[in-house]
């Protein structure tokens, strides 16, 4: 006669190493997701400069994992709104942003992205927060190129500390 065989750990019981392994993924993930940013320049105005001056060799954004810009709003997270948006742009702008996949980040790029800047009339939009919602604000007319690469870093951090949906009760 052979002894019963006793588990040993019950099936109802939880393990620390599970919810371990769990928060750790949430934090790989979110590592990741933050150095592999695909943007989508939606550029409009003078601050073009300022971002070809942001993607050259100098300020290299390829360190920070976003170097590569897309060109299709369905290949990319990161939608860096440069220079002067007008309300007859405003619905290519939301039809852009919704055609991108989720998760998705909005950066507003210049004073006038952020809050229409000295174009105080009836033609620009004051802040494209008004059309789509926006994660980071970087501000200047125009904004130096270290001042975008703290953007993208300030960008970079709330991807990181972000719950992400990937994670559920069910690992």
């Amino acid at each position: 006669m052979s002894a019963p065989t006793i588990p040993i750990r019950p099936e109802s019981q939880k393990t620390g190493a599970f919810e371990y392994i769990c928060t750790r993924k949430d934090e790989l993930i979110g590592w990741a997701r933050k150095f592999s940013l695909f943007p989508y320049p939606f550029v409009t105005a003078c601050c073009a400069m300022e971002f070809m001056a942001v993607s050259s060799t100098p300020y290299d954004t390829d360190r920070f994992g976003a170097a590569l810009p897309r060109f299709t709003p369905r290949q990319s997270d990161l939608l860096m709104v440069v220079g002067t948006v007008t309300h007859k742009q405003a619905p290519i702008l939301l039809k852009v942003w919704e055609q991108m996949c989720e998760p998705k980040w909005v950066l507003a790029f210049g004073v006038c992205a952020t809050s229409g800047g000295f174009y105080n009339n009836y033609a620009a939009v004051q802040g494209i927060d008004r059309i789509v919602p926006v994660d980071v604000y970087v501000p200047g007319c125009p904004p130096r190129p270290e001042m975008v690469i703290d953007g993208i870093m300030k960008l970079q951090e709330k991807i990181a500390n972000q719950q992400h949906l990937i994670v559920n009760d069910r690992f």
